[in-house]
């Protein structure tokens, strides 16, 4: 099966989470490493969970895995991974394995909004803004 698609009755493990009958794969392995960056959230995306996700009406998860990669915020009713880039997604490498990233939840039909830690920490109101009104779009589909 594609990521994404429809899982047998009787499937293995390896297509567990079902999601509105739909089965995205996740690599376990990075099951240890999502439980840590959970428990060892930065600064910014600690602002942005515990002032705004964490009672959004629509249910988000923290450090969701997705196939081979780890989301930093996943809306499932909404298709939608909020991403916060530190500095470090700057560089030329890290640019690119963020488009190879933002490409493969497009397969997926996910959509992903990228925040920089500075968008978060100076302009609180309007990423809020952003993620509210992209959820409400995607729930219209």
């Amino acid at each position: 099966l594609p990521p994404g698609g429809r899982c047998p009755e009787g499937a293995d493990e390896e297509w567990r989470n079902l999601q509105g009958g739909i089965y995205l794969e996740r690599n376990k392995n990075l099951t240890p490493l999502s439980q840590k960056l959970r428990k060892n959230l930065t600064k910014e995306e600690a602002l942005l969970w515990n002032a705004f996700l964490k009672k959004y009406p629509v249910q988000f998860r923290r450090q969701y895995v997705i196939g081979e990669y780890i989301a930093d915020f996943y809306c499932h009713k909404a298709k939608l991974v909020v991403e916060l880039d530190g500095s470090g997604h700057y560089e030329p490498e890290s640019i690119q394995k963020d488009q190879i990233r933002t490409a493969y939840f497009g397969s997926l039909g996910i959509t992903v909004l990228r925040f920089t830690n500075l968008e978060v920490m100076q302009q609180f109101r309007s990423v809020c803004e952003k993620i509210d009104e992209t959820i409400n779009k995607q729930m219209r589909l």
